[in-house]
């Protein structure tokens, strides 16, 4: 009875597809973040994207009952790159918005990715992430400056990960897919 019931309940379970775009400088590390989540493993030998790159992931939340499947753009963090983004940004229904933890971002430089990511959506999601965290002996952004910066832009939340370590790596997913099942629009 309880793999009956356990079939019908996933049978109602909401299934989501999101895009997530992943945005930030080069070198704040995304696509080493997406690889640690995608595949479980840390390449520090990462190479820099050239336009975007793209991975899919499935997950499941039996609390929500439900489970999506995120479509994850990875955007060239290079300044040369940014005039081919607009076009890869429609559709997205929520971003991450990375910085590293060992330099002090830019506010303009945070404007203008919100305004990359934002430019179809004026209310996009945004999850302000601080990446680098196990470099903590070089770590020049405290907790404060990033909230300041995250409320500055009306992000949903900023959370701390290291993809060497893995802390925060799941999380950081986690946070931005319960947001955006608890938070659909049909």
């Amino acid at each position: 009875m309880n793999e009956i019931s356990n079939k019908v309940k996933k049978s109602y379970m909401r299934n989501f597809v999101f895009k997530i775009l992943l945005a930030g400088d080069g070198g704040v590390g995304k696509t080493t973040l997406l690889r640690r989540y995608v595949n479980g493993v840390f390449d520090e030998s990462t190479i820099q994207t050239v336009g975007v790159d793209f991975f899919l992931k499935e997950m499941h939340f039996e609390d929500l009952n439900a489970s999506c499947t995120l479509q994850l753009w990875d955007l060239g963090g290079q300044e040369r790159f940014r005039h081919i983004l607009e076009s890869f940004v429609m559709g997205a229904r929520g971003a991450l918005l990375l910085f590293d933890l060992t330099n002090m971002p830019k506010i303009e430089g945070i404007l203008n990715w919100v305004n990359i990511v934002r430019s179809h959506d004026i209310n996009l999601p945004i999850l302000f992430v601080g990446t680098k965290l196990d470099l903590s002996e070089l770590i020049a952004v405290d907790d404060n400056s990033a909230m300041d910066i995250k409320n500055t832009f009306k992000m949903i939340d900023f959370l701390k990960t290291s993809s060497k370590t893995g802390y925060n790596v799941e999380l950081v997913f986690e946070t931005i897919s319960k947001y955006l099942i608890q938070h659909f629009k049909f």
